[in-house]
């Protein structure tokens, strides 16, 4: 059984399996090992460990395999990399010949399923290989309820509409369908999976992938025991279905500060008395994971708050000067230290936020909620969207970005535009160069110049909830998780490639695999997972969504995934790339 995701969720629960599948498996008393990591499993443990826990597993150094390394004959080498021939092919370099291997032995641990023709050329060094297995883990824990599965080339296989493509799409789809399988078998989970029916195929398409190959995984799983389906179920997603969430300025502090600052690889630099420095923004950090969530101005109020506490503290504490009370604050002061570093960073991060806030953007959220929303802050019904987009395009202070979202979100909002309206705004905002940035959505199934009207989802009515007035508008996908857990999704709308599992149809039965359970609310209190996967990217906004239903909806946890993560710009860019050639893509990324 995969332990619960607590805390620390999915990346824990990943760890507890590297630790059981890789390093228990090959450990010796008192006996260290080199580690040969590719690009992926760089990232993944990464994501899920220090190097701290890799010296406690009796890991001396940790190299990268696609480098040239010097040899170290009279160790062991633990190799943990993808199933890929460039990785295959570093690993036969080490062991060429007797003679000439860089190690004393080799173990292998595959991420996912390895290919007969590669592991047939492993077999040729079978003297050295102590181990050789596939542990199914191919996708990277990023937080506690997030997961991506780190191919943002699959945003361009999958929209593209170049036909000589097809075969490319085809690879990465049965690619990213083995990938959600090891999602769902680290959480040791057998979903229902169901998908979006409309505008695109692609969720059909991979979703049908994905319940093929998660029948053959719970076939053929160690323990040849067939598993039913969990109790739980996946739901998989195009990327069009919101378009709004993924180019709208968002307020809450993490969506904010990855959209407004060059934050790259979660690392944020930044200026404290005249000297630079460097923050990750991870989830060791409790007070990220306290505030990251939170509206810009709640963060604002709350930081300088715990500042305070921690010197009153210290205060406190300083008055008496008992042996007693030295040693504790002596034991107390790196812990303050520590806490205030934090808060100076998230501080700083938070006045930049505010920063690019004040000189352009608070002018452009008024005008993006309307549009979004279809009605202004008192509620009343937004007569002439053109009308509020203007001043936004005739503002020399906004750059050519925010200018394309702001008519993106118009167009949105009409639900697609006339060809010779689009000619227009293009030309008035001098945008020839970046028109595909706008032009190129259709291929994500949204409307842009559309044949014939067509009509706009239903909305959940939420003016009931507090908001701030800048920040109105709830990411669509938050409607689809409360639908999920709540059991009223629609099935046309959302058909199953399965048979779907009891628990969420409402019915009684259970397959005979299954422990009978008292009632489908029982079970729900005992954890089922809602599983979610984005094809194309998600954004922070949406993250956030699933932590707030799992917060809401306590007896359901969700966990959300996609390709990759998106910031509105870089999603912008790899939109006004679709219509070109892959070459021309690649050569541009490489530049």
């Amino acid at each position: 059984m995969a332990p619960p995701v607590t805390e620390r969720g999915l990346k824990s629960v990943v760890w507890q399996k590297i630790k059981s599948t890789v390093f228990d498996d090959c450990k010796k008393e008192d006996e260290w090992k080199i580690m040969l990591l590719d690009e992926f499993t760089t990232k993944l443990l990464a994501s899920c460990c220090k190097m701290t826990d890799l010296l406690a597993e009796g890991i001396t150094v940790v190299e990268n395999i696609y480098k040239n390394r010097e040899p170290v004959r009279q160790m062991k080498a633990l190799y943990f990399i993808s199933p890929t021939s460039k990785s295959v092919d570093c690993f036969l370099r080490d062991f060429g010949s007797k003679s000439e291997n860089k190690y004393k032995a080799a173990y292998i641990y595959f991420t996912d399923f390895c290919p007969d023709g590669l592991f047939n050329k492993i077999k040729a060094c079978s003297k050295s290989v102590r181990r050789c297995k596939e542990i199914n883990i191919s996708f990277i824990p990023l937080e506690s309820q997030v997961y991506t599965l780190d191919v943002p080339d699959a945003f361009y296989y999958c929209y593209s509409p170049d036909p000589s493509n097809a075969s490319g799409k085809d690879a990465v789809m049965e690619a990213m369908a083995e990938q959600i399988v090891t999602v769902c078998a680290t959480l040791d989970e057998n979903p229902g999976v169901r998908y979006k029916s409309k505008p695109l195929d692609n969720a059909n398409k991979l979703a049908q992938l994905v319940e093929k190959k998660l029948e053959n995984y719970y076939k053929t799983d160690e323990k040849s025991l067939i598993k039913g389906k969990t109790h739980s179920q996946l739901i998989i997603i195009d990327r069009g279905f919101d378009p709004v969430s993924t180019v709208l300025h968002e307020l809450t502090f993490q969506a904010m500060a990855y959209d407004l600052l060059p934050i790259e690889n979660d690392t944020y630099k930044y200026k404290t008395d005249g000297k630079e420095k460097e923050a990750i923004l991870e989830e060791d950090d409790d007070l990220w994971v306290r505030i990251r969530h939170r509206h810009i101005a709640v963060v604002l109020e709350e930081i300088p708050k715990l500042m305070k506490e921690i010197s009153s503290t210290k205060k406190a504490t300083e008055g008496k000067t008992s042996l007693s009370a030295l040693a504790q604050l002596m034991k107390k002061m790196p812990h303050f230290r520590k806490q205030i570093t934090k808060q100076v960073v998230h501080l700083n991060l938070a006045e930049d936020c505010m920063n690019k806030f004040k000189l352009n953007i608070e002018k452009l959220c008024k005008t993006e909620q309307d549009l979004a929303l279809g009605t202004d802050a008192e509620g009343q019904k937004v007569k002439d969207s053109m009308r509020v987009l203007l001043p936004v395009l005739l503002n020399k202070s906004h750059d050519n970005y925010d200018k394309i979202r702001a008519i993106l979100l118009y167009i949105f909002s009409i639900n697609g535009t006339t060809e010779e309206n689009l000619d227009r705004l293009i030309q008035n905002v001098k945008i020839e160069n970046e028109s595909d940035m706008i032009r190129n959505w259709s291929y994500l199934g949204v409307p842009i110049v559309p044949p014939s009207q067509q009509s706009k989802p239903l909305r959940k009515d939420r003016s009931a909830e507090e908001t701030f007035q800048l920040s109105r508008w709830t990411p669509f996908i938050k409607d689809i998780l409360e639908d999920a857990t709540d059991n009223r999704l629609d099935s046309k709308e959302w058909p199953y490639c399965s048979q779907c599992p009891a628990v969420w149809n409402g019915s009684g039965a259970v397959s005979a695999r299954q422990k009978p359970r008292a009632n489908y609310l029982e079970d729900r209190k005992n954890g089922s997972k809602l599983i979610v996967f984005v094809i194309g990217g998600i954004t922070y906004s949406e993250m956030r969504c699933a932590y707030e239903v799992s917060q809401a909806h306590k007896s359901c946890e969700v966990i959300i995934g996609s390709t990759h993560i998106l910031t509105p710009k870089k999603l912008l860019d790899d939109v006004k790339m679709l219509n070109k050639s892959k070459d021309k893509v690649s050569l541009i990324k490489d530049e």
